[in-house]
């Protein structure tokens, strides 16, 4: 209300101020009827204010969690206010579309599993992916699960995902299921996909199934023939193979993690592809003897590419005919066109193998710079743009093409004020909602330690653990009053060469590089300035620049003057409520140079710890289980002491049972996904403070020495004593 008092002020000002024409009137009539209609919007999209949320419990979980009741903070501990939302926020937030379209909103619906049981049951969402169940609201008439929601591009419903599908979790203990927004989710994304590809395309060859399929689908009354239903089905299981195929990994994720960074890096270089690049791709191969022509003409890969010289800026649909004919070609020649496949999927994308924890997304608008490796400034419209590379790596619909006339937005993207064909970033893409979300996270807070429920906090060890933590951990960790409104957080960035956490996640962003195509020798600026981009090019460039192409592309669904009006009240909103402006990074992180304009990307995130209790596993890649381990030493080293107690080189993931001693969740004793610390990516080495003793070096590097020759220690190894007293001061944040 504050936001539309100002802005109606502003435009009354404005109109008795001078004298307007007839269309200047137009458009500011046409202004105060979007604003008007984007506050009955408001209002409507925050109808839904179930007491219950629409939480329900899943009777038989293969994993042994035992959740009789589902609760949420604010009706725990007398706490009304909880973690600053209602019920109304809640399911707002588990259901707001952002232009997620993973497939045709009927197709979930009906799909069924290879037991005929519907693919969607919350039984099979519940054990196979661990996606938090719901029973169907005013505004989840369905019943999906949280993180799923319908959205409608160009007129059809789709699936897509929320913002909740990730950031969100339950924390179970005696019975007790504790539903914590923007909690890190236990999801397994990568296995849903996998599994969602492979009941499309069972749905597509087993003629018993695909008629039942057909029928029930049509039974729903939003398709209008059988045919199309046919058509979609064999886009959509030929669409997921291919992505399948192009973000295949070595790395199995499991539970609570995922490469997003690796996968919308893939999305991205798969929208900038043009014909020509692929074909270079394709003529090292065949040099190379990869990839036999053959096998490419059969599965019609060369005419297609052949027919797609003409075309500046590939659709969907061209995407999907040429990435297409690669399942194809696995699908078809067996082992040989597998490997042929893989070939040229490393010539042109890169293996998403650097899984990392979902961050918990409590003070997220607060910070200064976001992601684990702070790769997102937050100033201006950076939350936009951030947000929107998320929904192009979770299945946003990217229609761009090459205009032939020129454009404000082209303008406003950064390709030139006398371009007269630029390119048109149309898509799916909901600046609006992703715009109101941002806004709306401003009033979430992180979660209070239920004591009625977990326990009770010792006090006495907890002050011991302030004097520990301030001593080892402030320096990272900024402490903060998580109820202030005003509250700040400047992420210490640490290069990890001096954190020592897995390397994989930092250095892929870094490293990963693709064929800039349509991007081609435009300009991005990145920390040292701008960066030309050549044939070839850092994804984190092409992403920074495709994503501001995005977002100054009004929705294409409108008439023309209606898409800019609501496209400026979309930025204008956005930058009025976005108090962040542009800062310096801090920390021991490598700075970037014109050597190195990415150099600042290879470090990792120490945040606030506020809530940090209902964020396990830990480290960026949920490589330890719980808060006590995390302060072990990772693996033996020699002179360690008879007895020392080392971080578990493997355990379980999956339950949701919660541990309060140890502070996180069971890690033992059930069939849930087995985290192998020395697999690649999987690392649980580094963030070392505390865990050994700390020596002082000097400037080149070499250990002070005591005067009677002794190394001298700056800070020492953590008592078992002190790792109790700050697992409980952590526990208090």
């Amino acid at each position: 209300m504050k936001y539309l008092r100002k802005l109606w002020t502003d435009i009354r000002n404005f109109v008795m101020s001078r004298p307007l024409t007839s269309l200047a009137l137009g458009v500011l009539a046409l202004a105060v009827v979007v604003i008007v209609a984007n506050y009955i919007a408001n209002i409507w999209a925050f109808w839904d204010d179930a007491a219950d949320r629409g939480a329900t419990v899943v009777e038989n979980d293969v994993y042994g969690d035992v959740a009789r009741q589902i609760r949420y903070l604010d009706d725990i501990d007398g706490d009304s206010d909880g973690q600053g939302w209602k019920p109304k926020d809640t399911l707002w937030f588990d259901s707001v579309t952002q232009g997620s379209d993973l497939l045709p909103y009927d197709f979930f619906l009906v799909l069924e599993q290879p037991n005929g049981q519907l693919f969607r049951s919350n039984e099979h969402m519940n054990n196979a992916y661990r996606y938090l169940v719901r029973k169907p609201t005013f505004s989840n008439p369905d019943g999906l699960p949280i993180g799923f929601a319908k959205d409608n591009y160009q007129h059809k419903d789709f699936l897509g995902y929320t913002c909740a599908a990730c950031h969100t979790n339950q924390i179970n203990y005696k019975g007790i299921g504790i539903r914590i927004d923007g909690a890190p989710a236990m999801a397994d994304m990568d296995t849903l996909l996998t599994d969602l590809a492979k009941a499309l395309a069972r749905t597509q060859t087993d003629p018993s199934v695909q008629a039942r399929f057909v029928k029930n689908a049509m039974a729903l009354d939003n398709y209008g023939s059988e045919d199309e239903v046919r058509a979609d089905l064999q886009k959509y299981a030929l669409r997921l193979a291919t992505y399948r195929i192009v973000n295949r990994s070595n790395t199995h994720y499991g539970f609570a993690r995922l490469d997003a960074f690796g996968r919308i890096y893939n999305q991205v270089l798969q929208y900038v592809l043009t014909a020509p690049d692929v074909d270079a791709a394709v003529s090292e191969l065949i040099a190379e003897k990869r990839i036999d022509p053959a096998d490419l003409k059969a599965v019609g890969f060369l005419d297609i590419l052949k027919e797609l010289w003409k075309k500046p800026v590939l659709d969907g649909e061209d995407r999907d005919r040429l990435l297409g004919s690669l399942a194809t070609l696995w699908e078809s020649k067996g082992l040989k066109g597998a490997k042929e496949a893989l070939y040229l999927r490393n010539k042109l994308f890169n293996s998403p193998d650097a899984p990392v924890s979902y961050p918990f997304v409590w003070d997220v608008p607060q910070h200064d710079y976001i992601q684990w490796n702070g790769i997102a400034s937050n100033a201006g419209l950076g939350p936009i743009g951030r947000n929107t590379g998320e929904v192009i790596g979770v299945f946003g619909s990217m229609n761009w093409s090459r205009s032939d006339h020129w454009t404000l937005a082209g303008v406003f993207s950064g390709q030139g004020l006398l371009n007269t064909h630029p390119i048109n970033y149309s898509s799916s893409v909901n600046i609006h909602n992703l715009a109101l979300i941002e806004d709306h996270l401003k009033t979430l807070r992180a979660p209070v330690w239920p004591e009625s429920v977990l326990g009770k906090i010792d006090q006495h060890k907890r002050w011991r653990g302030k004097v520990v933590f301030d001593r080892y951990c402030a320096m990272c960790h900024a402490e903060i009053d998580a109820t202030d409104p005003a509250r700040r957080i400047v992420a210490h960035m640490s290069a990890q060469d001096n954190v020592k956490t897995d390397p994989v996640m930092a250095v892929n962003s870094v490293g990963y590089a693709g064929y800039s195509g349509i991007v081609r020798n435009s300009y991005v600026t990145v920390g040292a300035g701008p960066l030309l981009l050549d044939r070839k090019a850092p994804v984190a460039a092409l992403l920074t620049k495709t994503t501001t192409g995005v977002v100054a592309t009004p929705d294409a669904d409108k008439g023309v003057l209606q898409r800019f009006v609501e496209w400026l009240y979309d930025v204008i909103f956005s930058l009025r409520n976005n108090e962040i402006q542009p800062s310096l990074k801090n920390g021991d992180y490598h700075p970037d140079t014109t050597a190195q304009p990415l150099a600042s990307l290879v470090s990792y995130k120490g945040r606030a710890l506020d809530g940090i209790w209902a964020t396990a596993p830990y480290l960026h890649n949920g490589s330890v289980p719980n808060l006590y381990d995390l302060l072990l030493p990772a693996s033996a080293q020699p002179g360690d002491a008879p007895g020392t107690k080392y971080r578990p080189a493997k355990f379980q993931v999956g339950s949701r049972e919660f541990d309060p001693h140890m502070v996180g969740f069971k890690s033992d004793g059930y069939p849930g996904f087995l985290f192998l610390t020395a697999l690649p990516g999987n690392s649980n080495a580094g963030h070392d403070y505390g865990t050994r003793d700390t020596y002082e070096t000097n400037p080149d590097g070499t250990v002070v020495k005591n005067p009677d020759g002794t190394a001298k220690v700056r800070l020492p190894a953590l008592t078992e004593d002190q790792r109790w007293d700050l697992v409980e001061y952590l526990k208090g944040l």
